[in-house]
């Protein structure tokens, strides 16, 4: 009797335990799984399971831990803002009040500017080498997308990809050439002479790339690469691209960029977006002339954000006689004609969101033009949305917003 007594208290023990285990290896996978996402000081983002025990220890050893709140897509309504207005204590506040009483929820910050200078102090080789962080303005770029997370504010991070003096200069056997061997230096419309890098060197690729990567280890949700191009400015037909642009032409390199860089990028957990001109939706001659080919690049990127400002758009473009004058007419033919390129894409493949750029700015030089205000905002994303889509960025360089022209 004592035996069999004993025996049955040893099989109570052993169903106990057995139940036990197996919930905290359930519990453990599912919880890791599915809600622990985080970046601690940096490093890539992973999924962590967690085990009793050892989650105490984790707790206590990382003082610092980013919880990524987008691992689903956001719906963005955005506004760029440069380096110089988030570094300022009273401009952020103000910005990250803004957003929390308006429908924006996303901002767009210089990582890599028009000049190819750094916003933060920069672990990459060869920015260190060439000291492209030299100026920059944010101090503590954790802190900052900390700030803004806790918000409930979209980071993505603009990187300027073969717009770059600054490393042109620094590294001439980086730069697009003459055909003498010596720096082009390119006129843009403002009339300034400008170097550009060579989008057939692979090594401005990588440089490039470890900039984007180093800004998905700090925390940014999305790295957006702009002047993803060839430059048209005067004087580029001189250029001498070396000999590998004997073999490919100008759409095959920025089309092999953008998949080289999204599989680099993929491996952080960033989504990943592109500027491109608004012309190249339906002109393949504009394709031509910057690379930008809009079906081959959407075939690999997460969002594709045409730059579709009306003042940019000659009068009579898409029967719209006065672009300038009328945002809303432009922008709906060019985000249909968008949405009806990118349905050329085979159903069931992978095919970027179109999140057109919007101007909030006065395109003074244009004749004629119209001072854009709350009224021209509207027209804009009404134009969006009546082409069945969502997200929409605006854009004025000087981050003087139109605020009247935002739902509260």
């Amino acid at each position: 009797m004592a035996i069999q007594k004993n025996l049955k208290y040893i099989i109570i023990i052993i169903i106990i335990a057995i139940t036990v285990i197996t919930t905290v290896n359930l519990f453990g996978t599912e919880y890791g799984k599915n809600f622990l996402k985080f970046d601690i000081k940096g490093n890539t983002k992973m999924q962590q399971k967690v085990v009793l025990g050892e989650a105490f220890g984790i707790y206590e050893s990382q003082p610092e831990i980013n919880y990524i709140k987008y691992a689903k897509p956001v719906k963005v309504k955005g506004v760029f803002l440069s380096e110089w207005t988030l570094s300022s204590k009273a401009k952020r506040k103000y910005w990250i009040d803004t957003i929390n009483n308006t429908e924006l929820n996303a901002i767009v910050l210089n990582i890599k500017n028009d000049d190819g200078m750094i916003s933060f102090d920069s672990n990459v080789p060869l920015a260190k080498e060439i000291r492209s962080t030299k100026d920059a303005p944010i101090k503590d770029i954790r802190k900052l997308l900390i700030e803004l997370k806790e918000n409930g504010i979209y980071p993505i991070a603009r990187i300027v990809v073969f717009k770059d003096p600054y490393l042109a200069n620094q590294r001439p056997d980086l730069a697009i050439k003459n055909k003498d061997g010596s720096i082009l230096r390119v006129k843009s419309s403002s009339g300034r002479a400008e170097a550009w890098v060579n989008p057939y060197n692979k090594e401005v690729w990588d440089y490039v790339i470890e900039v984007a990567k180093e800004a998905a280890d700090v925390g940014f949700e999305e790295i957006q690469f702009d002047y993803i191009r060839f430059s048209t400015g005067r004087g580029i037909e001189l250029a001498d691209f070396g000999e590998l642009s004997k073999e490919k032409t100008k759409q095959d390199v920025i089309s092999e960029f953008t998949e080289y860089a999204v599989k680099q990028l993929k491996t952080k957990g960033v989504y990943v977006s592109a500027d491109v001109y608004g012309t190249i939706i339906n002109s393949s001659i504009d394709s031509k002339i910057v690379g930008q080919d809009y079906v081959e690049m959407s075939k690999y990127l997460d969002y594709i954000c045409p730059m579709v400002y009306p003042s940019h758009f000659a009068n009579g473009t898409m029967g719209v006689k006065y672009p300038d004058l009328q945002p809303y007419d432009i922008i709906l033919k060019y985000m249909q004609a968008s949405e009806a390129k990118l349905n050329t894409i085979a159903k069931g493949e992978h095919r970027a969101i179109a999140r057109p750029w919007l101007q909030d700015f006065t395109a003074s030089w244009v004749k004629p033009h119209q001072k854009y205000t709350a009224q021209q905002i509207r027209e804009q994303k009404k134009a969006v949305y009546d082409a069945n889509l969502e997200e929409w960025i605006l854009w004025d360089a000087n981050n003087r917003y139109t605020i009247d022209g935002l739902d509260k």
